[in-house]
């Protein structure tokens, strides 16, 4: 096993094209490190630049106690996982396990000894001598990860290993990845655009974004605490909603107005987020998550009430997702448009549908017992003790610990 440290490390293309910028980033020997964020945000490019297949531009790679930079892929002891499988059609599952090991001339009995372990390990004995064409999806992946296994390296690296498989087997396999590290031990750095697969994979999750790494920590401290509006839109699922509001003082405390709609802003909150106060009388966006309103009629607490009228409701069995219009206007930041974009989807236009038309769209996560229906109003508690508050011109979060000089 081995700890991996990135210091400073660029990938810039075509002379002054960024792909990574300034990466500094340490993964602890034994950890599973998740690097996170949309399309083109560089975490790929990343990852191949610690396997070698990509050259360093500037900066410093060590592995262990040893700089990489320059050393071949085969000779930094790490085994990748791709997203393809790349399996070996006329082998079999045996052979594919065993075939890397055969190229490195390990003895016989020793590569017998590693494949049977791998085997048992990933559920592999029955297909032994099947070809990867008579394989499920997720079979062949976990033939993919067996022939990682067998090496026995210093780190695993993974390049979204689960974007070809179905909703069902991403559960089953993310579970045994789990499992798979819980007894391995082994250092890893796995690379997805999904946030769900972040959250539950990852010791810790880097956040990147155009190159550049936004956040690393905890997937709870992440959902809890973002550092920026772009960190708390990405994580979290549905998403953070976002308003621009008027923080005004009232005794002790304040009041958040946006829209039709007033919130009380108790003096814990104020003073728990340092800098918070500096805003009294000034505009600021507002952050909501959907899991912090619930149905009043259901609650029973004396959290502060807002009313609105569900647009669409989606029955979810475990909750119900109420999407509501802020009559306010989208939120216009960098960061927000950021978002918007990454949620049309590489091939979608510049910004999400704007269903709400000049409004803003809302989601709360009820309790499946609700009986909100579409077109009806409800009344929507807000825990305002877990509200999220950014610059309007930075989008930075205030009185988060890294912000505050």
């Amino acid at each position: 096993m081995a700890e991996i440290v990135l210091e400073g490390v660029d990938k810039i293309y075509g002379g002054d094209v960024k792909a990574v910028d300034n990466l500094n980033l340490k993964i602890e020997d034994g950890e599973f490190m998740v690097l996170v964020g949309p399309s083109g945000c560089g975490k790929s490019t990343a990852l191949r630049m610690i396997a070698g297949l990509e050259e360093i531009s500037a900066g410093t790679l060590v592995i262990g106690d040893e700089i990489v930079n320059d050393r071949p892929p085969k000779d930094r002891d790490i085994a990748m996982v791709f997203q393809n499988y790349a399996l070996y059609p006329h082998m079999t599952v045996e052979q594919n396990l065993a075939f890397g090991l055969k190229l490195r001339k390990v003895a016989k009995p020793e590569i017998a000894r590693r494949v049977k372990e791998a085997a048992e390990m990933l559920g592999l004995e029955p297909y032994l001598k099947r070809k990867p064409g008579a394989l499920s999806g997720g079979q062949r992946q976990r033939v993919a990860m067996g022939r990682a296994i067998v090496r026995e390296p210093r780190a695993f690296l993974m390049d979204e290993p689960l974007s070809n498989l179905d909703a069902k087997l991403r559960v089953q396999m993310r579970a045994s990845l789990n499992q798979l590290h819980e007894r391995l031990g082994v250092t890893t750095i796995y690379v997805t655009h999904d946030q769900i697969e972040a959250m539950t994979l990852g010791d810790r999750v880097a956040v990147l974004r155009d190159g550049r790494l936004q956040q690393v920590d905890t997937p709870k401290r992440l959902f809890d605490s973002p550092v920026n509006l772009f960190v708390a839109g990405f994580i979290g699922s549905p998403a953070m909603n976002f308003v621009d509001a008027e923080l005004v003082s009232e005794g002790d405390g304040g009041v958040l107005t946006f829209a039709e709609h007033k919130l009380p802003v108790p003096a814990s909150v104020l003073d728990a987020r340092p800098g918070l106060r500096d805003y009294l009388g000034r505009s600021l966006i507002l952050g909501i998550r959907p899991s912090d309103f619930s149905d009043a009629e259901l609650d029973g607490n004396d959290d502060p009430r807002i009313q609105v009228t569900a647009g669409v409701t989606e029955e979810l069995g475990t909750e119900i997702n109420v999407i509501f219009g802020v009559d306010a206007p989208p939120v216009r930041h960098e960061d927000a448009a950021a978002l918007a974009k990454d949620a049309a989807g590489e091939e979608g236009e510049d910004e999400a549908l704007p269903l709400g038309g000049s409004s803003t769209l809302f989601t709360a996560r009820v309790s499946p017992r609700s009986s909100v229906r579409p077109g009806h109003p409800i009344s929507l508690s807000v825990d305002v003790s877990q509200l999220h508050f950014f610059d309007q011109e930075s989008g930075l979060a205030i009185g988060h610990p890294d912000n505050v000089k």
